[in-house]
């Protein structure tokens, strides 16, 4: 390797020596797992901009409002009191990436994440119609600002701008809720001015990251990068240059007709660079496995079209490991593997498992702070509670009333005996227990409380009961 090569990682392939940005103009890819990608990211895109608007059981489909704390994933609601609920499903996420990058690298990033799909498949996209390929984006942006320039790149940031404010909305929808947003929609901005104002905010970081920051996202902002470092060992397959086969005994060497590289002792690598111009971060997947690489597979692509008009084997770069590289060795479900994989598995069943537990209305029953016990006749012993129900359906619980399970007593409410709880809404009052000093154990009692609707066993809870120390 040159000493240049030597300090690649020395720093970022986007930044000059001067420290200013230098902008990457990747050519535009093409090839059979670039379609591969294409077809994934349109299921991708779709699904994304429609979740909001979905709905299951009168749930939308997947819903993160941070502000109310109410968070839908896949059709259940989660809500404060469902915390653990979530908790357990992030890290399954977290774990779940964890698992692909140990095997595959950063496979996530080139074919799932939310950035480089809209950057390569939606904004790049234009920028090939408008500017065209990766030489005349070059030549334009060398180019003085004359009627061509000015016209390009305006109607360029225009459909940046309105595509940033559609995506704006649906990252909107995520956040309040589809419904609220299409009610605001038919309200007008000006009885929003305050949503407006955010929407705008939120269009100017969409169109801040895709139309200019774009490839320093994945480089410098997301955290993935560094992580890959930490899991990624020699057997886990990623994009990569096979050097032994490119290299060989005295390296690369560019093309020559009806050479025989063999003999000369050459590698495949013909030092066309065309792997590196397509590269939408930048860098030369010959220089090994770095942070910048997201496996987007253009330069896969890129080079087996280029081995294919040499007449060569194509496969110089491609999802490998490092092991199979120098060793030969196919792709093996490792013990580390197997770790990551089981502990998945047993998080999944703990969330499934509780996920079937929980109850539909949920039941808190508190006595009423600074209030002791009062003594009634018949040897009556009675104590103020407070009640909270929250209904997490998206239908109401009917005629819903209390009844002391355990030990025997009587419950009164404050304003009325039977009482509905909203959809999706919270029920508060006020209710009175009363029990006779006989059926108590002590000065503080484990008590045992049904919630009914319609006379059908729903939810049960538990409170404690205060009474004199003298009633044992």
């Amino acid at each position: 390797m040159s000493q240049d090569q030597d300090n690649f990682r020395d720093s970022i392939g986007t930044i000059k020596e001067d420290g200013k940005r230098a902008w990457v103009f990747p050519k535009k890819p093409s090839g059979k797992l670039y379609e591969y990608r294409k077809y994934v990211s349109y299921v991708l895109l779709v699904f994304l901009i429609a979740s909001p608007f979905i709905k299951i059981n009168g749930n939308q489909f997947l819903m993160f409002n941070v502000l109310e704390r109410r968070f839908n994933i896949f059709g259940f609601p989660f809500y404060p009191q469902d915390f653990h609920l979530f908790v357990i499903s992030m890290i399954i996420g977290v774990v779940f990436i964890a698992l692909f990058t140990v095997a595959f690298g950063r496979i996530f990033c080139g074919w799932m994440c939310p950035q480089t799909i809209f950057l390569e498949m939606v904004f790049r996209r234009i920028e090939y119609w408008i500017d065209g390929d990766r030489g005349a984006q070059i030549k334009l942006d060398r180019q003085e600002w004359n009627a061509e320039k000015i016209r390009k790149r305006v109607l360029k940031w225009i459909i940046f701008f309105i595509i940033s404010f559609i995506i704006a909305n649906v990252f909107l929808a995520y956040l309040i809720g589809s419904d609220r947003l299409i009610q605001y929609v038919t309200d007008g901005p000006a009885q929003h001015v305050s949503t407006m104002v955010s929407l705008l905010i939120f269009t100017g970081v969409f169109y801040f990251i895709f139309a200019w920051f774009r490839e320093q996202v994945c480089i410098i902002a997301c955290p993935y990068g560094r992580m890959q470092g930490v899991l990624l060992d020699n057997k886990s397959i990623v994009v990569a240059y096979d050097y032994k086969r490119g290299e060989a005994e005295n390296g690369r060497k560019k093309w020559r007709k009806n050479e025989n590289r063999e003999e000369l002792g050459n590698g495949d690598c013909i030092d066309c660079n065309q792997c590196v111009n397509v590269c939408p971060t930048g860098i030369d997947i010959r220089n090994g496995t770095q942070l910048e690489c997201i496996n987007c597979t253009a330069c896969i692509d890129e080079c087996d079209t280029i081995m294919e008009k040499v007449d060569l084997p194509k496969g110089l770069i491609r999802y490998a490991s490092e092991d199979e590289i120098t060793k030969k060795e196919k792709f093996k479900f490792t013990p580390r593997l197997k770790g990551y994989t089981a502990v998945l598995v047993i998080l999944t069943g703990v969330l499934v498992g509780m996920m079937f537990l929980r109850n539909d209305l949920e039941a808190n029953i508190l006595r009423l702070p600074g209030q002791l016990y009062e003594h009634k006749e018949g040897n009556i012993i009675s104590n103020v509670f407070t009640y909270k129900l929250l209904n997490k359906t998206t239908k109401p619980v009917e005629d819903v009333y209390f009844k002391l399970i355990s030990p025997k007593g009587e419950i009164k409410l404050v304003r009325h005996e039977n009482f509905d709880v909203a959809a999706e809404a919270i029920a508060e009052g006020t209710l009175f227990i009363e029990i006779n000093a006989s059926a108590l154990s002590g000065d503080k009692n484990d008590l045992k409380i049904g919630v009914y609707s319609n006379d059908k066993l729903i939810e049960t809870t538990t409170a404690r009961f205060l009474a004199p120390r003298s009633y044992k």
